[in-house]
């Protein structure tokens, strides 16, 4: 491909929801690993960090009053109240990647995404990822050992009220096998870059075609 049409799009904001548990997040991490030219949307969080997690690489971890403060300041481009702890999205480093042609993943909810509805619109891909059946969501959030049987059972009863989102959504994926999800998440990614409107380039190409035909 010519040098100067390698890279030249408009990245993709490229939303991961679903409800806890139905396996977004071991999603993100494959589809970070094998797309080169993706980058996680890292969040600003209240709650605590869960094992393993580091600050500034999974989520940058600040007290409610830092949060507060960078919300007056119209820092973020979507915020949300999850189970007691806040979340926002940083806008500046967003905007900067998607417009040197970076496709950048969010994992939030359906609130988060709801807002970027309204800021970002032309920009986003939505995809609500769905677990095959109640049974297993609830048996992979036992698995995980991360939650109390208290926040288990919440995170079941929230489940249905995050479902009922699912039309808000362009792409539905059921998380039953997991390969099988990824490389579907993965053509979703490959077929939104190559739409008309994203190709900042294609009219030069087409121009170029015509009059050479």
């Amino acid at each position: 491909m010519n040098n100067n049409l390698k890279n030249n799009r408009r990245g993709i904001l490229f939303v991961l929801s679903s409800p806890s548990g139905a396996g977004k997040t071991s999603l993100s991490r494959k589809l970070l690993e094998r797309n080169k030219n993706l980058f996680l949307s890292i969040s600003y969080t209240t709650r605590p960090p869960r094992p393993g997690e580091i600050n500034e690489s999974d989520y940058y971890f600040i007290d409610d009053g830092k949060f507060n403060e960078m919300l007056k300041r119209d820092e973020f481009l979507e915020s949300a109240k999850v189970f007691d702890h806040y979340y926002g999205t940083p806008k500046s480093p967003i905007i900067a990647a998607i417009e040197s042609g970076k496709d950048v993943l969010f994992d939030i909810d359906w609130q988060g995404t709801q807002q970027l509805m309204n800021s970002l619109q032309d920009d986003l891909v939505k995809v609500f990822v769905l677990p095959p059946s109640a049974k297993e969501l609830e048996k992979r959030l036992l698995k995980r050992n991360q939650d109390t049987n208290k926040t288990v059972k919440d995170r079941m009863s929230k489940a249905s009220n995050e479902i009922s989102h699912y039309a808000e959504y362009d792409y539905i994926i059921v998380n039953e096998d997991f390969e099988d999800s990824l490389v579907n998440i993965e053509s979703i990614l490959v077929a939104e870059g190559l739409k008309r409107s994203r190709q900042l380039k294609i009219q030069e190409v087409i121009n170029n075609l015509l009059n050479d035909l």
